[in-house]
């Protein structure tokens, strides 16, 4: 059996929203090719000062963008196709599917459900979710995955910053190419185990 191979990154704010609330947002990805990618993000800093709602249960919902909110945008390379995953803070997830750059809807498949973990100290909070990604019709075969990591962060007052690894020119804008800015070794089939 393969080992699991891990990657850490930051996530940076887009200039045009700074968020003096946090110091710090990082994600280790943890990723087994051909079965599962685990996602993990980490903040830091004054915590009292965001939106941070507590955790219930993992649940579908639907918008959690409006809000503070981690995401993932994972695609074949030079594929039009990508997929989107939303984790809020209480458990709440979403998915979607594209054909092309903003062209899709609700991604639903039987028995599909992320594993949701959060935990929370006084200034650090960390989310992680496990997806099973030989789910996913066109992340199968032997492909190139490239993958934007982001997050929207609320604060208490309403005001919203967005970080990305990496943000294209202009607004904020997650599902631009450029954002897909980090590339993981071709899927192999048929390798078994568990996050």
């Amino acid at each position: 059996m393969r080992a699991p191979k891990k990657t850490d990154t930051v996530l940076h704010c887009h200039p045009d929203t700074l968020c003096s609330a946090v110091a710090s947002l990082t994600t280790v990805i943890t990723w087994l090719p051909g079965k599962f990618l685990n996602l993990g993000y980490t903040v830091k800093g004054a915590l009292d000062r965001l939106w941070l709602p507590p955790f219930e249960s993992p649940r579908r919902g639907d918008c959690l963008w409006r809000r503070t909110c981690f995401e993932a945008f994972i695609g074949a390379k030079n594929d039009a196709e990508y997929y989107e995953f939303n984790f809020s803070p209480s458990g709440e997830w979403a998915a979607y599917s594209f054909r092309a750059y903003r062209d899709g809807s609700t991604y639903t498949s039987d028995g599909f459900e992320p594993k949701i973990v959060a935990e929370r100290s006084e200034d650090i909070f960390e989310l992680s979710a496990a997806i099973e990604i030989d789910r996913f019709p066109g992340l199968e075969g032997e492909v190139q995955l490239c993958i934007g990591i982001s997050s929207v962060i609320e604060t208490l007052d309403g005001s919203l910053s967005y970080w990305a690894l990496r943000h294209p020119p202009g607004k904020p804008d997650f599902h631009h190419s450029e954002s897909f800015a980090l590339e993981l070794e071709p899927v192999v089939r048929g390798v078994a185990a568990e996050p």
